[in-house]
């Protein structure tokens, strides 16, 4: 049964289309496409410089999209070509499919359905097949390999994916042809997905089937080359997403609690003066002080202890943002140096560590007190003036 006329519709009224990247998979490719086009017309192919009888298999479907390159570029490269190919044909959105037989082209439906619940006139989603990696007939070298990688995801996105190598996806176009993308292999995919997340797209995972039939299908990927591009790949994501990508995420937050947490909690609170500047000085301090990792905890302690406002001193103690954190630490070292009357000193020897931590500690103290007090002053005063007149 010919299932075109209806999927047609729905791929016409999402913008959508199908993007098949395909290498030396010429004992699949006719029967898959055979079948991939009962579901739609909007398919785009990039034959990826194959040197089997796939160009010959191709000329059969004229009335797809094509496009060849002259020699093989690996997967990431013809994903990349095939997207900014979508975009030149309009298209707002582009199905990811393997010509290995391992998908099922009835599965398209599953992604249609989901973009459009998700209100695809203004989704940014990226929609990953969930191949139920822990299910019989799985190989275990997949497996294994996508618990690592989904692990890593985790680490450097903060959101949880159960299958984070699928090939057969959901991707946004414009979002896509948008990010700087710098690999070429099959790590490709795992880079689109981390960098989507990091342009605050939203990524999951939809349920597919999947076949497997290791004797029959021809897999590209090339065990050692391929994981180590991955895992170097993770590394330097680990780096980006330690020292920037989280960072500026809790300075986003930051500021978005100061606009929504300020006026509600602070400025529009028409109590005790005294105690807001106190709970702001208290969370200045706390923010400012050397015990590092204990932040939380002395806001909850010192705040129930001096009966102030939690959610404003725990806000305030995030004045130690990650960004902000090198510039406190050496302020706080020069201020203990000043107060020990070694400013100008330049410790030689071994138990100069001892005289640098404590320089720290006492500067750090030092400099969280001074600040603390002088926010105090202000903020009582500032406080006092927002009072209704009696």
């Amino acid at each position: 049964m010919n299932k075109e006329p209806v999927f047609q519709k729905r791929f016409e009224r999402f913008n959508c289309c199908v993007i098949v990247p395909t290498y030396n998979n010429s004992q699949s490719l006719e029967a898959f496409l055979t079948e991939l086009k009962l579901f739609t017309k909007n398919i785009i192919i990039i034959n990826d410089g194959s040197t089997d009888g796939t160009a010959d298999i191709l000329k059969k479907y004229k009335e797809f999209h094509q496009r060849t390159q002259s020699e093989n570029k690996g997967k990431g490269t013809a994903l990349k070509t095939g997207f900014q190919f979508a975009e030149e044909l309009g298209y707002d959105y582009a199905i990811t499919i393997d010509s290995d037989g391992q998908h099922y082209p009835d599965d398209l439906d599953v992604f249609l359905k989901e973009l459009e619940v998700a209100n695809y006139e203004e989704a940014n989603l990226l929609l990953v097949g969930d191949r139920n990696m822990g299910s019989e007939g799985i190989p275990n070298k997949s497996s294994i390999g996508n618990q690592f990688s989904s692990f890593w995801y985790t680490v450097v996105t903060g959101q949880e994916l159960k299958d984070t190598q699928s090939g057969y996806r959901l991707y946004p176009v414009k979002l896509i042809n948008s990010l700087k993308l710098i690999t070429w292999k099959f790590e490709l995919e795992i880079e689109v997905l981390v960098k989507a997340v990091w342009k605050n797209a939203e990524v999951r995972n939809v349920p597919i089937k999947v076949f497997y039939e290791e004797g029959e299908r021809v897999t590209h990927f090339r065990p050692f080359r391929d994981i180590v591009r991955i895992v170097l790949l993770f590394m330097w994501f680990v780096f980006v997403s330690f020292f920037w990508i989280h960072p500026r995420n809790k300075y986003r937050n930051f500021r978005k609690l100061f606009y929504e947490k300020w006026p509600t909690e602070i400025l529009n609170s028409l109590n005790n003066p005294q105690k807001k500047a106190g709970a702001v000085a208290l969370g200045v301090f706390i923010g400012l002080s050397p015990f590092i990792g204990l932040h939380s905890l002395l806001v909850f302690l010192l705040s129930s202890l001096f009966k102030i406002n939690k959610p404003v001193t725990l806000f305030l103690s995030n004045i130690s943002v990650l960004p902000f954190i090198p510039g406190i630490i050496f302020t706080s070292y020069l201020a203990g140096r000043f107060i020990n009357q070694n400013l100008f000193e330049t410790p030689e020897s071994s138990s100069s560590l001892i005289q640098v931590l404590e320089n720290y500690f006492v500067g750090s103290l030092s400099l969280a007190s001074i600040t603390a007090m002088v926010c105090w002053i202000i903020f009582y005063f500032k406080f006092f003036r927002n009072l209704p007149d009696r």
